[in-house]
């Protein structure tokens, strides 16, 4: 019997003419490579509600923002799918920086909400700690002025 220096991997079977490969090396990588986005990547809490938001001509994109607080029309607060009370803000904002403690806070207010509101819930993130509070706005079509 001849013994042969390849990897048992690709020694030829008697008889079977064919090679067989070990795809196990390469099924635990896809595994790994999986784990390692999965545990590096960021996700964002969506508010839950959708918000008409007001335009501005200079808007700047933001390249992440954690927590996300909806105020609508109606006078209601969203944060991560849930309707807040204002009383409640400031408590829903610090167990989210416990969370991720680098996180940015976007308020998405409609353009027919109450400012006083809005200017609340900007005050009640800022005194959870939040040091980069943004309110959001739509880009301003060109040559359009106003709502």
């Amino acid at each position: 019997m001849i013994r042969s220096h390849e990897p048992e991997a690709l020694r030829l079977r008697e008889g079977s003419g064919s090679a067989a490969i070990n795809l196990t090396p390469l099924i635990d990588m896809v595994f790994i490579l999986l784990i390692f986005f999965a545990v590096n990547s960021t996700f964002v809490k969506l508010p839950g509600v959708e918000v008409d938001q007001p335009s501005a001509k200079t808007t700047t994109v933001q390249k992440s923002a954690n927590i996300l607080i909806a105020v609508t029309d109606t006078g209601d607060i969203w944060i991560d799918k849930k309707k807040v009370d204002l009383r409640r803000v400031r408590g829903v904002v610090e167990r989210m920086f416990l969370e991720t403690p680098d996180a940015s806070v976007v308020v998405l207010s409609d353009q027919d909400s109450r400012t006083g509101l809005v200017v609340e819930v900007i005050d009640q993130a800022r005194l959870a700690g939040a040091s980069k509070v943004a309110i959001a706005a739509a880009e301003a079509a060109e040559g359009v002025v106003g709502p």
